[in-house]
């Protein structure tokens, strides 16, 4: 029997497999008290539930966690599993998806088994991170879901507030174009949870301040930064910032862009066919003369020599 949104219970009926993994299936549900799913013989299909508001319990065999704001839970199928509102908690609000996970995505979620084929990845302490871009991937994977592939796409940006009683929201991606669009929009969740949990792990016992110039160090090596531009970023003087940053991680804030542009310019010699004089100025490098300086110091060759030595990709 085919499946539709119309017919997905709020409640599994006993021996209900959900839906088959070759369905893409996305939701929003706000639940109350009392909502509960229960599939003793687990789902056909992957299920993962990202948490807005309020609190889940989610149980895959004998594996249990709650799930609060910013939490993705991945349940794999074929184990016994039950969710729904938490004891206490005056409502769950969540998205949830069902489908065939990527085999890219096992890379992701291995680190954060809890066992049972339950998966768990909790944001960082302190900031939502990525919560809003999470969380319009969602919305973007609703929309696309609905789109039969003819016509004009669907736009895709979340409202700014969702009517008081919109607490349900279900689409069904049935053809290829809808699946291979949502499949996509929920590997941006898992990119980005994992991403972010993994930041906040190597980020750990660090001020935020530090690393928040680490991160913008880190996005754009080439841009123009200095002691003084870092520091106005995160609100401290210059002085301030350069010993916190230095005490903190061992090196100056100019040593580590140094290192930043160099591991940049490396990456660059060996994925493109710039020339050496561009991949110089795209890594920050205002003089070829101490690009080539800088470079062998750092990695015992110049430029040319180590783009020769390495693979190379066309541009």
């Amino acid at each position: 029997m085919p499946v539709t949104a119309d017919g997905l219970p709020e409640t599994a009926t006993h021996g209900d497999p959900g839906p088959p993994p070759g369905l893409v299936v996305v939701g929003r549900y706000d639940e109350l008290p009392g909502y509960a799913v229960q599939r003793p013989r687990g789902a056909d299909s992957w299920l993962l539930t990202w948490t807005v508001g309020g609190w889940g319990t989610l149980r895959q065999g004998r594996t249990e966690t709650g799930a609060g704001a910013g939490d993705l839970v991945v349940l794999a199928p074929g184990t016994p599993h039950r969710y729904g509102v938490q004891q206490g908690a005056d409502h769950w609000r969540f998205w949830w998806a069902h489908c065939g996970a990527r085999p890219s995505w096992t890379a992701w979620l291995g680190p954060h088994g809890r066992g049972d084929g339950m998966y768990v990845v909790t944001p960082g302490p302190g900031g939502d991170g990525p919560h809003a871009r999470i969380e319009a991937a969602f919305h973007r994977m609703l929309a696309d879901a609905r789109w039969t592939g003819t016509g004009t796409p669907p736009v895709t940006a979340p409202p700014a507030s969702a009517p008081a009683d919109d607490r349900v929201a279900v689409a069904v991606a049935h053809g290829t174009t809808a699946r291979e669009l949502a499949l996509c929009a929920l590997e941006e969740v898992v990119l980005l949870t994992a991403g972010a949990a993994l930041g906040a792990r190597t980020g750990a016992g660090v001020d935020p301040r530090v690393r928040r110039a680490q991160e913008l160090i880190a996005a754009d090596p080439g841009a123009p930064h200095t002691v003084r531009s870092l520091a106005a970023e995160v609100s401290l003087s210059p002085s301030r910032f350069a010993h916190l940053f230095t005490r903190q991680l061992g090196r100056s804030p100019m040593r580590e862009l140094r290192e930043a542009r160099l591991n940049h310019a490396a990456r660059l010699l060996e994925s493109t066919d710039l020339s050496v004089e561009r991949v110089a100025a795209a890594s920050g490098f205002a003089s070829p003369f101490h690009f080539n300086r800088v470079f062998r110091a750092r990695y015992g060759t110049p430029p040319g020599a180590y783009r020769a030595a390495g693979p190379m990709v066309e541009a």
